[in-house]
């Protein structure tokens, strides 16, 4: 089996709708793909209806943390999304999202940039507004080559010239509110140095002994050495250890299923989740 757990759309900061996101995880031969976009399960219904048969769809979000100051994310698996405190919380950053970018504008306007909300308005569409959104203006207006270059401090890494805060979950909140939606908690990327501060491995254990299930370390911002080293505080913690592309479509050059999750850590997180299970496709057939 392929398996492919942190993935984006439309309905957040990916290029692919969420149709088109899971016929695409079908034709690079797939097998589980989870739809795990910013703080919003928008896209879960469209990714139900399109789903090709033999492809099966986990569902999920990528919640925004904060702990000490650094900013986490945190992959939240097959929760009830009508849970009512957990959607209460979603829709807090989401709403937060348009004037934190609305000030990431000015900033960028303040240091020179010749760049106008509108066009971030018009990159984002229906999606939720972020960061990558304000990256891809960059790349279009010719400041930076890549959506990447513009993760850096120069322009939008965290703390960087033109960063603005918004509201983010406080983790130990969050892994609670998950676990009461009868969901599965992994932290994203947790050592991706690249995009600015990480948190300490004190406070993964800590995590941890508050019931964080598992650490993402499979990820195209994590080298070897920092694979290795998280599988060892995996072991050293009881964590599961997931892989995955953090598929964005265009906005990233990673493609679907570049890092992947074993069969069976698959199927315990299946076994621990309550909240909803993995749906089969049954939409139309699989791409050849």
């Amino acid at each position: 089996m392929r398996i492919d757990l942190h993935t984006h759309s439309t309905a957040s900061d990916g290029t692919d709708t969420p149709a088109e996101l899971v016929r695409n995880a079908a034709a690079a031969g797939l097998d589980v793909v989870a739809l795990t976009d910013h703080d919003t399960v928008r896209g879960h219904a469209e990714a139900i209806a399109a789903l090709p048969d033999g492809l099966t769809l986990v569902t999920g979000a990528e919640l925004s943390c904060r702990i000490d100051g650094v900013s986490l994310h945190l992959l939240a698996y097959l929760f009830d999304p009508d849970e009512p405190e957990l959607a209460r919380e979603r829709e807090l950053v989401r709403d937060d999202r348009v004037p934190r970018a609305r000030t990431m504008v000015g900033r960028l306007q303040a240091l020179g940039v010749p760049i106008e909300w509108e066009r971030v308005a018009r990159i984002a569409g229906d999606g939720s507004v972020g960061r990558p959104h304000i990256a891809t203006a960059l790349v279009e207006l010719g400041v930076v080559e890549t959506v990447s270059d513009a993760f850096t401090p120069e322009w939008l890494a965290n703390g960087g010239r033109a960063y603005a805060e918004k509201h983010e979950l406080d983790p130990f909140d969050a892994i609670r509110l998950v676990k009461a939606a009868g969901g599965v908690t992994v932290f994203a990327h947790p050592l991706a140095v690249k995009r600015g501060e990480v948190v300490p491995e004190s406070s993964i254990a800590k995590l941890a002994a508050a019931g964080l299930d598992g650490i993402e370390v499979d990820h195209m911002d994590h080298d070897e050495p920092t694979r290795a080293r998280l599988r060892g505080l995996a072991r050293e913690l009881g964590l599961l250890t997931t892989g995955s592309s953090d598929y964005h479509g265009t906005r990233k050059t990673v493609a679907l299923g570049e890092c992947t999750t074993d069969p069976e850590i698959y199927g315990e997180i299946t076994r621990r989740a309550t909240g909803a299970f993995p749906v089969p496709g049954a939409g139309g057939p699989r791409p050849v």
